[in-house]
């Protein structure tokens, strides 16, 4: 796809900011054990069919029973991973250590990124999490509009030393965790890049060596990841076990207006029900969009 530049483009509010993950899932069961027990997080509400995981007021991943459906398969678009933040090294360390003690064989990874440290598991139905800590502002370089960031080894063994206390180890549940991004997997830069750019309003951060897209509001690192590592040339998704829905959250309803005039704009089927906006991004990636007042 040709990208549409956009004279005067209009960038997204800035206060824009990632909202819940919806999963759907085959064992939620199974799925919630690993969500509570393992990664720390809480459970905020649940139905026979639906469980919504957090803490205190911020819903991080909502999880609901499809058994009906099958796995993605290979190389298809959806979810690469779910970044949940946290609000300090010790925080991070401590679910990190949950994960290594409770299910060690769902650990892919970790690395310094230069904005922020971050760990990489597997839920057990192969949804992918990064559990992340950012570093201040302050500390990030940019090259121009091109955030610096990296993929340095990150000792995980040296990390919980370094960072681990009594009090963690007792009770990992430290502080507030948030969507920090969501990291999708997709067919190709450059409908990303017109999709996500030019006609949500995100900013491009940094283009990855033509194979990972990074765009945030308001200057943060990347709300939102883009790459094609897994998915290259794929179209639209089938329905699948997987990625059910991401939420985008705008300040407020003229930022929802805003945001919907320059999505019709483009010919994109949005549903809007005056309070949020429902859109499928060009591979069938449903995003919710609402404003927070």
């Amino acid at each position: 796809m040709t990208e549409t530049p956009v004279p005067g483009r209009e960038s997204i509010a800035p206060e824009t900011f990632m909202g819940i993950v919806t999963l759907r899932v085959k064992d939620l069961d199974a799925m919630t054990t690993y969500y509570r027990d393992v990664i720390t997080l809480d459970v905020l509400s649940s139905t026979a069919d639906t469980v919504t995981l957090g803490r205190g007021a911020s819903p991080v991943v909502r999880l609901e029973h499809a058994p009906e459906l099958k796995q993605a398969s290979p190389g298809q678009a959806g979810l690469f991973h779910t970044a949940i933040l946290f609000e300090s090294q010790t925080a991070l360390a401590a679910a990190v250590l949950s994960v290594a003690t409770k299910a060690p064989g769902t650990f892919t990874g970790s690395s310094d990124h230069l904005v922020s440290q971050a760990f990489y598991f597997t839920d057990p139905e192969g949804n992918g999490i990064e559990l992340y800590w950012d570093r201040q502002r302050t500390d990030w370089s940019w090259n121009g509009h091109d955030i610096a960031m990296d993929t340095l080894y990150l000792d995980p063994n040296g990390f919980l030393q370094e960072h681990l206390t009594p009090e963690a180890m007792e009770n990992p549940r430290i502080g507030g965790t948030t969507v920090g991004h969501v990291h999708l997997s997709i067919g190709d830069i450059a409908t990303a890049r017109e999709f996500y750019v030019n006609q949500i309003g995100f900013d491009q951060t940094l283009n990855f060596h033509g194979s990972a897209l990074f765009v945030s509001a308001g200057g943060y690192h990347h709300h939102m990841g883009l790459n094609i590592w897994n998915a290259r040339g794929a179209g639209r998704r089938q329905l699948t076990l997987g990625l059910g829905q991401v939420d985008i959250h705008v300040p407020n309803s003229d930022a929802l207006a805003a945001t919907n005039e320059r999505l019709t704009h483009f010919g994109n089927g949005v549903r809007n029900d005056g309070h949020t906006l429902f859109v499928d991004d060009p591979w069938g990636n449903l995003l919710r969009i609402s404003a927070v007042a």
